[in-house]
């Protein structure tokens, strides 16, 4: 059941624009930041979202990697 929702994921991060991207990419890594200092204080309820961020941080970077090639080879 997992790999269905992480499909869908990936769906729906590939039909994002590249600014898009970007700017969910950017929101990612601030909350990542957030939470990391959450976790330092010792604030951090659900420590397991740090990793699931760090993921979804990994599938942006992913998925704009493959529109940028995508893009250099239609040249």
């Amino acid at each position: 059941m997992a790999k269905a929702k992480t499909t869908n994921k990936a769906e729906n991060l590939s039909g994002k624009s590249q600014d898009e991207l970007s700017a969910l990419l950017l929101d990612l890594r601030k909350k990542q930041m957030d939470m990391r200092f959450q976790q330092a204080g010792g604030q951090l309820q659900n420590t397991s979202e740090i990793r699931k961020v760090r993921r979804t941080i990994a599938q942006v970077k992913t998925v704009m990697s493959q529109h940028a090639n995508a893009a250099q080879s239609a040249k």
